[in-house]
């Protein structure tokens, strides 16, 4: 089902027939394009071949079945009456079965001191027998039984005359009904088959371009490089492909700016605060020293979290990476700080990303909440096609109406979940920078330890 507005804002005087029609079509159309494309295609002939069908069977067939059926029932009718109006003699007789075999050639046989078979039920859904049986009763006063279906490409009918003589009629079923239909249903069925097979084919060649132009978008959008991609298929879609190239060419150039800038920025504001910390170990110690040297580590605590946020990823290029290793990474370093961490992973999982930037997410993560939690749990798990990473605690949480709030930069609540000790309140949305640059989120929800669950879930 087409993923649609769960609300929608249109006017009620604006509801109109074509706009009820549109919200049934995207509500049960296929997601997809191929699949949206093969209903375009597909409908129009089923909807031709069944009417072609109807008028076929409702006109052709019918007018048909119904002349043949006539003619041999008249041509039986006439060969009863012939026998009934003669003298009934061995030679009048002899006359009667020239006349049905050789001119008329329907197979007739006479069975003298004889009588009908017992009656039978008419065969299910048979056009033809209920036609034939209403004919010959309407030219043959006489007991009469008729078969269809007993021998198989032949029309059974017997009449009762005089004398307990059985006149039965043995003949070829296509005297009675048009047997060509079959075939024209084959043909029908298998020129369809044909077609939409080729219609299969040239859709697949012309979806096939924007699949590949959406999974590149996908997986730039991922922090993955594409450099296989070529603008491919109709002009359209080239057009949408080249415009897609420019603009990554922009972004990354625009990425590459801003990392060579906080590089030089970077390296010009530590080199003034390393003079700075220089020239207060120099200084006697004294109670402002010490002072103005705590102020010195807290700026550069400061213009490190500063540079950690514009930077995010910092560029780096994806990479297959073991997630229990980097997990175990960050649990050591918050043990080696006195922060025990518990791991629950799989004993291996493997998946494509920036490494480095993924282990900053985590750990600012785990970090928050060492901060204002005794315990603090993480779980990884391959679910489908999305890597999830949980961090659990059982400190005091945070109301649900401000999980918004803490992702914001400079952000730090009352109850500062987010709060860096005299940091800047970015650690949060660091994590969440990093996490949406692979093409993911964070989400935030009461943890059953009883504290507050981040959730990482990137695709993979």
């Amino acid at each position: 089902m087409s993923a649609i507005a769960s609300r929608d804002d249109t006017p009620l005087e604006k509801r109109t027939l074509y706009w009820h029609f549109n919200r049934f079509l995207e509500r049960y159309m296929p997601e997809r394009l191929y699949q949206r494309s093969l209903i375009i295609v597909i409908a129009p002939v089923v909807l031709l071949q069944g009417l072609m069908a109807w008028v076929f069977l409702d006109r052709h067939y019918e007018t048909v079945t119904k002349s043949l059926s006539q003619s041999f029932a008249r041509d039986v009718a006439l060969v009863i009456k012939t026998w009934d109006n003669s003298p009934g003699t061995e030679a009048d007789l002899a006359r009667v079965l020239a006349m049905a075999n050789e001119d008329l050639a329907l197979g007739l046989t006479v069975e003298k001191k004889s009588e009908l078979p017992p009656a039978t039920n008419a065969p299910f859904l048979s056009s033809v027998h209920p036609k034939l049986v209403r004919y010959l009763e309407g030219g043959i006063t006489q007991p009469l039984w008729v078969d269809t279906v007993g021998k198989s490409g032949y029309v059974d009918v017997r009449v009762l005359t005089r004398d307990a003589f059985v006149f039965r009629f043995l003949t070829d079923l296509d005297r009675a009904h048009a047997s060509t239909t079959p075939i024209f249903i084959a043909w029908m069925i298998g020129g369809s088959l044909f077609l939409l097979l080729i219609a299969v084919v040239f859709l697949r060649n012309q979806i096939k371009p924007i699949v590949k132009l959406a999974d590149a978008a996908q997986s730039f959008g991922m922090g993955r490089d594409v450099p296989d991609f070529r603008p491919d298929g109709a002009a359209e879609v080239q057009s949408a492909a080249r415009a897609f190239l420019k603009m990554k060419t922009r972004i990354e150039r625009h990425v590459e700016q801003r990392t060579a800038m906080l590089a030089g920025v970077s390296h010009d504001l530590r080199t003034i605060l390393t003079r700075f910390k220089l020239e207060l170990a120099l200084l006697e110690k004294s109670p402002t020293v010490h002072a103005l040297s705590e102020d010195v580590g807290e700026m550069q605590r400061m213009l490190e979290g500063y540079l950690a946020f514009v930077r995010g990823d910092g560029g780096e290029p994806t990479a297959a990476t073991e997630i229990v290793d980097l997990l175990g990474d960050v649990a050591d370093d918050m043990s080696r700080s006195g922060h025990p961490i518990v791991l629950n992973t799989p004993r291996k999982l493997i998946v494509a990303l920036k490494p480095d930037a993924f282990k900053r997410c985590v750990g600012n993560l785990v970090q928050n909440a060492s901060r204002f939690a005794d315990h603090v749990e993480i779980t990884a798990v391959h679910d489908g096609d999305y890597l999830r990473v949980v961090v659990d605690d059982d400190g005091p949480g945070i109301p649900p109406e401000q999980y918004d709030e803490v992702f914001k930069p400079f952000v730090r609540l009352d109850v500062a979940r987010n709060q860096d000790s005299g940091g800047t309140g970015l650690g949060m949305a660091i994590a969440r920078d990093i996490a949406q640059s692979h093409g993911g989120d964070i989400a935030l929800s009461p943890s059953m330890l009883g504290g507050l669950r981040a959730e990482v879930r990137i695709p993979i």
